[in-house]
C-alpha cells in the first residue's frame, strides 16, 4: 500500500492507526489467566505491531515533506481496566509509542498523537442489541464518524504540531474545535469519571 502511495501520489499527509484484532467479549468477566492467549496475539502481535509498522512506512513518506500527522486511536482502556489485560497493554503501548515518536519528530513539522475515544456505538456493538456499553447508555456513546471529523479538523487547520507527542481526549478536542455529533449532541469527556492521560 505504501509503495503504491509513493508511486501514485508521491506524498502522504495523514496516517490513522486503528487496526484491532479482537474479537473481545465485552461481556466476559473472565480473569486474564482464564482468557485465551489469542487476546495477546490479536491485541499486540496484530494490533500494536501494525501501528508500529504502518507508522514507520508512513514516516518514510511524511518526514521528507516536513508536514503531516500520525494518529493512534486509543482509549481510556490505556489507564482503566477494560475488556482484557491485553487490550489495556495494547492501548498503553499505542500511547507510549506516540510519546517516543513525538520526541524524535520534534522540530520536523510532523506530529504524532494518540486520541482517546469514549465508548463508540459501532455496527458490531449495535448488533449486540444492548442498551448499555461499559455502563454508558448507548445513545450517549460516540458515533464511528466522530473521531474522523476531529482528525479532519486538525489536519485541515494544519495546527497539529501543537499536539505532537500528546495523548488527547477526543471529546475535549471536539469541544475546543466546535465539533458536535450529528444531531447536535455535545460530546462529554470522561476525564472526571475515568481520569486523564498520564502525559498530555
Amino acid at each position: 500500500m505504501f509503495e503504491q502511495i509513493a508511486r501514485d501520489q508521491d506524498h502522504l499527509d495523514l496516517l490513522v492507526n486503528n487496526v484491532f484484532g479482537g474479537p473481545y467479549d465485552a461481556r466476559s468477566t473472565q480473569p486474564f489467566w482464564e482468557r485465551p492467549l489469542s487476546d495477546w496475539e490479536q491485541a499486540i502481535d496484530l494490533g500494536l505491531r501494525a501501528h508500529y509498522v504502518a507508522s514507520i512506512r508512513a514516516a518514510q513518506l511524511i518526514v521528507p515533506r516536513g508536514s503531516g500527522l500520525i494518529v493512534n486511536i486509543s482509549s481510556f482502556g490505556s489507564r482503566n481496566p477494560m475488556f482484557s489485560v491485553a487490550y489495556g497493554v495494547s492501548k498503553a503501548g499505542a500511547d507510549k509509542m506516540v510519546r517516543h515518536m513525538g520526541a524524535q519528530l520534534e522540530g520536523s513539522g510532523i506530529a504524532a498523537v494518540s486520541l482517546w475515544l469514549g465508548p463508540v456505538r459501532t455496527e458490531r456493538i449495535l448488533a449486540l442489541k444492548v442498551d448499555v456499553i461499559e455502563g454508558f447508555d448507548i445513545d450517549t456513546c460516540e458515533s464511528p464518524e466522530f473521531p474522523g471529523r476531529i482528525i479532519a479538523s486538525i489536519i485541515e487547520a494544519g495546527d497539529y504540531v501543537q499536539y505532537n507527542g500528546q495523548v488527547l481526549i477526543a471529546a475535549e478536542v471536539a469541544v475546543a474545535r466546535g465539533i458536535v455529533e450529528f444531531g447536535g449532541a455535545i460530546p462529554v469527556s470522561l476525564r472526571e469519571l475515568l481520569g486523564g492521560p498520564e502525559f498530555s
